[in-house]
């Protein structure tokens, strides 16, 4: 199914069937082909008009319960430790809340290109990034807001920079992957913006890869992970813009980190040197055209 098709299909849902579907919901789980923002905007009552502002009040109170009984942040230990948020685990799914309040844009931002990737972007590589459930505020005792993300949780998967020593057949599919995954996300108009090691996930055995932290996602990032300043090309520590070629410059230069220079073949080294200009321009811009020109580098069977 191309983009544009996907797209229609999610938009074609009526007033009336949204209302329907939420009717017969019994937990948010059942809603889950859509985020709570889009049915908030097809049945929200400001939206419906006065003949149908009744029955919209009713469906926006019952959909706003579903997600409030279900995602509500309630202190539990803490399940991961990211840049600028603590990650609690409920069930299936995982509370992103960030530390400092005055990063609740950043929450905003991933929210956002998640929001975009699952509306817009071709739902058959839809895997690359986590799913977006819900993001709402929350308000703590001290009447500190934060905005609070709620995401699918990934079983079975590790983080890259938590996966030890990998091999060189490894880090080629590793570098496939990634290329597939922002090439995706880069056709719907999404740059990720910090592609580094603690922002991926991988299952080894499935081979499957998942771009973690959309929080410095955009065409102008709102921050860098200060840790890894010397990551970043010149365009974003200057400039604060990103493009497509800063997600391929972020992402070979962590694959050269992963590889390592003394395990790095000469034909992948010259590849990577070409990804590598500060120039933004002089870099590919493609992600999905460069992976052609990888795959014709590497031995077939590490295409898989």
């Amino acid at each position: 199914m191309s983009t544009l098709v996907g797209a229609e299909r999610l938009h074609r849902m009526t007033f009336e069937d949204a209302v329907a579907r939420i009717t017969r919901a019994r937990t948010a789980q059942d809603l889950q082909e859509r985020t709570y923002r889009e049915w908030a905007k097809i049945v929200h009552p400001d939206a419906a008009g006065a003949r149908r502002r009744a029955t919209a009040t009713e469906a926006f109170a019952k959909l706003s319960a579903l997600y409030q009984k279900t995602t509500t942040y309630q202190p539990k230990p803490v399940f991961a430790s990211g840049d600028i948020a603590e990650i609690f685990a409920d069930g299936a799914a995982l509370l992103k809340v960030p530390r400092n309040p005055a990063d609740n844009d950043l929450m905003e931002a991933e929210a956002e290109a998640l929001t975009a990737l699952q509306t817009r972007a071709d739902p058959r590589f839809k895997n690359y990034a986590p799913r977006l459930i819900n993001s709402y505020l929350h308000e703590d005792q001290e009447k500190r807001r934060r905005r609070v993300n709620v995401l699918e949780r990934q079983r079975g998967m590790l983080r890259l920079d938590q996966a030890g020593r990998l091999t060189l057949e490894d880090a080629v599919w590793i570098w496939r992957r990634l290329l597939i995954g922002l090439g995706w996300a880069h056709r719907a108009g999404v740059i990720h913006g910090a592609v580094l090691e603690s922002h991926i996930l991988i299952h080894p055995e499935r081979r499957g890869l998942v771009l973690l932290d959309w929080c410095y996602a955009g065409h102008r990032p709102r921050a860098i992970v200060k840790a890894s300043e010397a990551a970043y090309p010149p365009e974003v520590l200057h400039d604060r813009t990103a493009s497509p070629a800063t997600d391929i410059y972020m992402a070979t230069g962590l694959m050269t980190r992963v590889i390592g220079p003394s395990r790095m073949p000469e034909p992948l080294r010259r590849f990577a040197a070409g990804c590598g200009y500060a120039a933004p321009r002089m870099r590919p811009q493609d992600a999905w055209e460069l992976l052609g020109e990888f795959d014709e580098l590497i031995p077939e069977n590490y295409r898989n």
